[in-house]
């Protein structure tokens, strides 16, 4: 191949230069050039056409070195050439030769830029330099123009997206992400990051020139101009596909149920987070078998497959393009914008197209629960309570039907997630309060202990009874909060009336919950400490449930026999009510018994008479304090006096009340 089929023979654009530059003929004359900066003037270049001045520029170098540059075949750069002036002065310069052609003939061009003019790169700017050069090397990089087009691109990034330079430059940044919504919202995203200015940085698929995805780790980075028109963006890419690959492998593990294809409720739990997100209606449908485990260990015997799968065939086939979970063993969850009718039909749709144990029909019965979003309730927990709250009315009703919950349910679901929101806010700014009511010694006629009761005010919603907040505080795991908040204020008040010259127990109410955590005693010692609240002006109150489950819990009895050797008494509230099981209360520490006001309230009838006061009688054989709650009669009082109760409590002696209107009953 000639030179000429290899370099241009336009050599007019390179002698436009502020920098000396000619055209070299072998014969070491000078066709064409600008040599003002080493003094030779345009008439002495006129004379140079005809005379070898070659070993006269470059007399300071060897002759070989002159005859590389003459014969060379390929471009050469040489640092610090001297080159000798017409004034026979020397100076230096940095050397770039490439053959070419000039008139038809063999030629060098030369261009020389004199070290002087060169300004060397300072360190900073010599660490931005290699720190570009790494991310070339390391990455994918595309630059796009202000209007999104592509202007240049590195060898990854056509290695991987396989598009040639020319046919990608010039295309948009659009064009290489696959056309679909998820990616038109992403694009869209990235897009109005940089034109604001900013980065954006994440995963993103994009798509080869012969449609094939792939996934990068994407970094989009503005850069400035002198004008909006100048600015450029760099994404900056790194391959991920394979990453990705065994990440969706790992989740298809984690979240599809392997016998049905399905999904989870872990991933259903994503899909509906997403999908409240883009407040998208839906209506989430819970599926019950009745049941189940009966009908499968009489049918679960059918050749080949299973009745899970035979259940789930005919769901996929009547609930075609909706979404399906399989939440356990027996119970399903399609999200659907179907109306309820449809949905309703399911159970229609099963009866025509029965799951047969050889010639013999599976008698297949669903409860099933309907709750839309957003018209019902608002999000994926409160959908999930919603639902199984609607499948148990179903069942009690007998089953086999799918239905809404009824508005009165749903009010009342509302009422319990606002209840639950407004609990964390309240305990987290203490509006909590603490109410306490006395209990009246009847042999003494004073007031010697009183029960703190939690009261919450909301300014929202009003007055939440403790009938309604306690359960909800069990259920959450926020009872704790509120048990540790009462401990501190009942423990804080019992000082407070010691102070005062009173010896008045403070009775608190705790739940077994809060005594399954194994630091309960602990931290019930640590706040008496801190407090500097004596142990025996505190009393613990546990129901007879909480007695029951303590008994086969020996870590919690543990803990009991700890307070109890501290000092700390324990009472047994709403005696008479519970299990009918008196063995626990040999096993657990329990000084006090209190008969429940529901007892106390039929004391008119003459077998509540007796049964009262066998259970005082059984309570003082066992060397036990009695107190009987819920009295507000004197009548009452004068009874329970006679059966020789100890301690009363009620309306008759005083409602529950503030700390300061106790000090004025003592």
């Amino acid at each position: 191949m000639t030179k000429e089929q290899i370099y241009s023979t336009d050599i007019e654009p390179l002698l436009v230069t502020p920098f000396p530059s000619f055209i070299l003929l072998p014969t070491g004359t000078i066709a064409k050039g600008n040599l003002d900066h080493f003094d030779y003037s345009t008439l002495d270049m006129e004379r140079l056409n005809t005379q070898p001045i070659a070993h006269t520029l470059f007399s300071e170098i060897g002759n070989d070195t002159i005859e590389s540059i003459l014969s060379s075949t390929v471009p050469q750069y040489l640092q610090d050439v001297a080159i000798t002036t017409k004034q026979q002065t020397t100076t230096l310069v940095t050397l770039y030769t490439k053959p070419t052609t000039f008139e038809g003939k063999e030629a060098i061009y030369v261009l020389c830029i004199p070290n002087d003019d060169i300004r060397s790169l300072n360190a900073e700017q010599q660490q931005l330099t290699d720190l570009k050069n790494g991310i070339h090397q390391s990455f994918m990089t595309v630059t796009l123009d202000s209007d999104g087009f592509i202007i240049q691109t590195n060898q990854q990034f056509l290695r991987t997206s396989h598009w040639t330079p020319k046919r990608v430059i010039g295309k948009t940044f659009w064009q290489l992400f696959p056309i679909s919504s998820d990616s038109e919202k992403v694009t869209q995203t990235i897009w109005k990051t940089l034109q604001n200015g900013h980065i954006w940085q994440g995963d993103v698929q994009k798509i080869t020139k012969d449609e094939q995805l792939y996934w990068v780790h994407l970094t989009a980075i503005p850069l400035f101009g002198t004008t909006p028109e100048r600015n450029q963006y760099v994404l900056i890419e790194r391959d991920i596909t394979k990453d990705k690959t065994v990440q969706f492998q790992l989740e298809k593990i984690a979240y599809i149920d392997p016998e049905t294809g399905m999904i989870n409720v872990h991933r259903l739990a994503q899909v509906i987070t997403s999908m409240i997100e883009e407040q998208r209606h839906f209506s989430f449908v819970y599926l019950s078998i009745d049941k189940f485990y009966t009908i499968k260990d009489l049918h679960d015997d059918l050749a080949g497959t299973s009745l899970v799968m035979e259940f789930t065939k005919r769901m996929k086939m009547y609930f075609q393009d909706s979404t399906m979970a399989r939440i356990n063993e027996n119970e399903f969850v399609v999200i659907t914008p179907l109306p309820e009718w449809f949905t309703q039909g399911f159970l229609t749709y099963l009866q025509q197209n029965p799951i047969y144990n050889g010639n013999v029909a599976v008698p297949l019965s669903l409860s099933g629960g309907i709750t839309r979003f957003p018209e019902d309730q608002t999000t994926f927990s409160q959908l999930m309570k919603a639902s199984l709250a609607t499948i148990t009315s179903v069942r009690e009703a007998g089953g086999d039907s799918i239905l809404s919950l009824s508005k009165s349910s749903h009010a009342a679901l509302n009422r319990k997630s606002v209840v639950e929101k407004r609990l964390l806010l309240a305990l987290d700014q203490k509006n909590l309060h603490v109410l306490y009511q006395p209990q009246l010694d009847i042999k003494t006629g004073k007031i010697t202990a009183v029960e703190a009761l939690v009261r919450w005010d909301d300014e929202e919603i009003g007055t939440v009874s403790p009938d309604e907040l306690i359960p909800i505080a069990e259920e959450t795991g926020l009872i704790n909060n509120i048990g540790s908040f009462m401990l501190e204020r009942a423990c804080e008040q019992a000082v407070v009336w010691k102070n005062a010259g009173h010896q008045i127990k403070v009775s608190i109410n705790s739940s077994v919950r809060e005594f399954r955590d194994k630091n309960m005693a602990k931290s019930i010692l640590e706040t008496l400490d801190r407090t500097g609240c004596p142990a025996d002006l505190l009393q613990i109150e546990i129901t007879e449930k909480f007695a029951l489950e303590a008994e086969a819990e020996t870590g919690i009895i543990k803990q009991m026999r700890i307070l109890e050797n501290e000092g700390i008494l324990f009472s047994l509230d709403d005696f008479g009510t519970g299990y009918g099981s008196f063995r626990y209360m040999q096993l657990l520490p329990i000084s006090t018994v209190k008969i429940d006001q529901t007892f106390i309230r039929a004391l008119k009838s003459e077998k509540t008479q007796q049964l009262v006061n066998g259970m005082v009688q059984l309570g003082k054989s066992m060397n036990l304090t009695v107190v009987a709650e819920g009295v507000e009669t004197k009548d009452q009082q004068e009874l329970l006096t006679k059966f020789g109760c100890d301690m009363v409590q009620g309306y008759f002696i005083s409602k529950p009340v503030t700390n300061d209107e106790i000090t004025s009953l003592i």
